[in-house]
């Protein structure tokens, strides 16, 4: 890995199959993160991480898979690098540590608590801004909600920079998003 790649670390569900409209999707985000020169990081299963990574892959680009002992199984064969640690915690904020942005696709509580992390993260200054987008509407009522709760009464003030979660349209949108802070 090289010191100025740029990494982003892809969240998303291990349920999904191949034929799975999420699943293409996915992969389309991989490809389109990659046609950028990012590496994409992942948890390094089934599911979206194995689509996004396949995207990547595909259009030339470097994957890292991040798995736990914990799970039992190992990366997926798009996985360049895997990096493995012991337990789910650990394999959390593997995840966060390793990523210059991140992309949260739709999935279960597993992507929930990975989504949330990375924003309480960034909301408590935990660690440096970086770009955190949930792609399609899938999270946008909880990012609605959440930004309420959490900015609503900053906002009315005038005091507040932009939202930390960003909710991109389409894997093309979310890939420009990251590229134009990264």
């Amino acid at each position: 890995m090289s010191g100025d790649e740029k990494i982003v670390t892809v969240f998303g569900s291990g349920r999904l199959s191949v034929d799975d409209p999420q699943y293409v999707v996915a992969r389309a985000l991989g490809s389109e993160l990659a046609a950028r020169g990012f590496r994409v990081c992942s948890g390094g299963y089934a599911g979206v991480m194995e689509a996004v990574s396949r995207g990547a892959k595909e259009a030339g680009g470097r994957t890292l898979g991040v798995t736990a002992g914990f799970f039992r199984s190992h990366a997926n064969q798009w996985i360049d690098e895997e990096i493995r640690v012991k337990t789910w915690q650990e394999r959390l904020f593997e995840l966060i540590a390793r990523g210059h942005g991140y992309v949260a696709c739709p999935g279960g509580t597993g992507t929930l608590v990975e989504l949330a992390v990375a924003w309480e993260m960034l909301n408590k200054g935990a660690m440096a801004r970086r770009p955190l987008v949930a792609l399609g509407d899938f999270w946008r009522p909880v990012v609605d909600l959440v930004g309420e709760v959490e900015f609503g009464r900053a906002r009315e003030r005038g005091a507040g920079d932009a939202p930390l979660v960003h909710v991109a349209a389409s894997p093309r949108d979310a890939a420009a998003y990251l590229a134009g802070r990264l």
